[in-house]
């Protein structure tokens, strides 16, 4: 019987904008490129694939599924680890782009403050 691999490898998200998109993940996330095409750009953040691809050729992958409309509403928040929350947040301001929320010390005793990508998706960053 086939098993899970226990790891989710590779997250491909849509855009409208990958121009806005590679700008952001360069200058906020300081992630440099793993792999280019003229309709994706893929970075690697720790063991996962992170790959933005054009939302106009999204259906090659999910159809009979219909892509979400990026003003709908938020779908996702994508959780990454720093060793710094004020910092980095600090760091993402800096580079012209605005957090939702925080920092701020959450219930369960983490720190965090969230943000939203160009194409729509909400990140935290929490320690």
């Amino acid at each position: 019987m086939a098993t899970w691999a226990g790891q989710v490898d590779a997250l491909t998200m849509f855009a409208e904008d990958l121009d806005a998109v590679r700008d952001f993940a360069e200058r906020v996330l300081e992630l440099p490129v793993h792999f280019e095409e003229d309709h994706s750009v893929v970075y690697r953040l720790g063991g996962l694939l992170l790959n933005y691809l054009d939302v106009r050729e999204a259906d090659d992958l999910i159809a009979p599924a219909s892509v979400g409309d990026s003003t709908a509403g938020v779908r996702v928040q994508l959780t990454v680890g720093v060793s710094d929350v004020h910092a980095v947040a600090q760091r993402i301001q800096d580079a012209g782009w605005p957090l939702l929320r925080g920092p701020e010390v959450r219930p369960w005793g983490m720190t965090t403050a969230t943000f939203r990508d160009p194409a729509g998706h909400v990140w935290e960053i929490a320690c």
